[in-house]
């Protein structure tokens, strides 16, 4: 097993971390905010994310050589704020965030370049630095740059993560990616990197009983990919872009059906039908957001321009154009639906986050959408089983409403902006008792239509026929 620092234990960290440990590797994680450390020393991750807190007592809870605690004790996953800690590793990752820059639309490489100048001093010659932080292109180069005078060498490793399922993706990836300086199956950070994820890459056993978070099936083999240090910086950002144009082409032929009479959904099932397409990630509706695609596609399009080649993704100005259009639509269809005027009507949002099973609010498309009700004239009461807190953070100025029940009580409309299980399975006919006019506006087109109109409600959604 490998002994491995995390450098940054945000998100992104927090999750590799965990799950590395339970693997088998022993891990250091690296922070500056004590605050958050504290948490994780205490098993509470400091966001949302299913799975993780378990990993985290495990990882803790695990005797093994290497890592002496506060105690005394050694455990497989320690979370520190001395970074000097690291030079126990031979392998770190790199995982701290890359947000869009304030006065640009380039990515923001400060916490990046931090962490690589704050870990130098530490490194010894035949460390492996291992980048998974999304980057512009070019950015790895440099890096490695300057990393070679500690005689340690750089990677890049791009993650994949899905936020709601972020353990499942670190644990059972569907591909690997290695960027390395020669961009060759023989250079010895592919070695390296190759024990880091042998349970993947050999299909091992499903681990001993009680073992929490073994990554894999007994059998399963994860394909890995070796490249240049170019093309693995690429891969993430492309694939970002390809998945945020596929939503903003369902979200353009959503207008069109509003226009033209047709039902988007149903367009959606029929086109998905065709193997070269698919059906996932062709559900119209609100559109993207969080802390991944939005900034992404923007950094992407900004290190086109630098490149000189913004011609070859201008394409991507539109589909962010797209998905902001439909925040402006939602309230429209809001104010439609509720006879032409928002003032003074009380409308229920359920969900606040931008996509279930998270507490995240970066670039919520449902937060800007509650924002615009309010700025209407319309009073807003927010509910969401895990976001309010860092809503309110970010808006204290609105209403929230811990409990379903407060938040349909009296309500004129009520409006759907995050798919929850509990709000896309909502019972119409009880929430009828509760409201005090029968109309919902459906932003994820997920709610059973024909349910709720046999039970007296009016039903709209964009992209679909009233």
């Amino acid at each position: 097993m490998t002994h491995i620092s995390v450098i940054g234990c945000g998100y992104l960290g927090a999750v590799h971390a965990a799950a590395m440990a339970s693997v088998g590797h022993t891990v250091i994680g690296v922070d500056t905010d004590t605050q958050k450390l504290q948490k994780l020393e205490n098993y509470q991750p400091p966001f949302f994310e299913p799975g993780l807190a378990e990993l985290l007592e495990a990882g803790q809870a695990e005797q093994s050589a290497g890592n002496e605690g506060a105690d005394g004790t050694s455990q497989r996953l320690l979370f520190t704020s001395d970074i000097s800690r690291a030079a126990e590793a031979s392998v770190h990752f790199i995982c701290v965030g890359t947000p869009q820059s304030q006065d640009s639309n380039a990515a923001d490489m400060t916490y990046v370049n931090s962490a690589i100048n704050d870990l130098m001093p530490h490194l010894k010659p035949g460390d492996l630095v291992v980048g998974k932080s999304t980057v512009p292109v070019g950015s790895a180069a440099e890096l490695a740059k300057k990393v070679a005078p500690t005689g340690a060498k750089l990677a890049w490793n791009p993650e994949f993560l899905r936020e709601g399922h972020a353990v499942e993706d670190t644990l059972r990836p569907d591909r690997i990616i290695y960027g390395v300086e020669s961009g060759s199956e023989d250079d010895p950070a592919v070695a390296i990197l190759d024990q880091v994820y042998a349970h993947n890459l050999r299909g091992g056993e499903a681990g001993a009983a009680g073992e929490v978070g073994v990554a894999g099936e007994a059998g399963a083999v994860t394909p890995r990919i070796v490249m240049d240090y170019q093309t693995a910086e690429l891969v993430k950002t492309a694939a970002n872009s390809f998945l945020a144009t596929k939503i903003s082409f369902i979200n353009a032929m959503a207008e069109l059906c509003e226009t033209a009479g047709g039902d988007v959904a149903v367009l959606a099932d029929a086109i998905g039908m065709d193997k070269r397409i698919g059906r996932r990630f062709l559900n119209a509706g609100l559109g993207f957001g969080g802390g991944c695609l939005p900034k992404d596609i923007r950094a992407f399009i900004a290190r086109a321009d630098e490149l000189g080649v913004e011609q070859a993704v201008s394409f991507l100005r539109e589909v962010d154009s797209i998905n902001l259009r439909r925040r402006a639509r939602m309230v429209d269809l809001t104010r439609e639906a509720l006879g032409g005027d928002l003032s003074g009507k009380r409308i229920a949002v359920l969900g606040i986050a931008f996509k279930p099973n998270t507490d995240d609010v970066r670039d919520s498309p449902a937060l800007d959408v509650a924002e615009r009700l309010e700025q209407a004239g319309a009073q807003v009461v927010i509910t969401d089983p895990e976001a309010i807190e860092n809503a309110r953070r970010r808006d204290p100025e609105l209403t929230y409403a811990p409990d379903l029940t407060e938040a349909l009580t009296g309500a004129d409309g009520v409006v759907l902006l995050t798919e929850w299980p509990q709000y896309k399975n909502l019972d119409p006919v009880a929430a009828g008792e509760l409201v005090a006019q029968k109309i919902i506006v459906d932003g994820r087109n997920v709610v059973d239509r024909r349910a709720y109109r046999e039970a007296g409600w009016t039903v709209r959604g964009l992209g679909r026929q009233e």
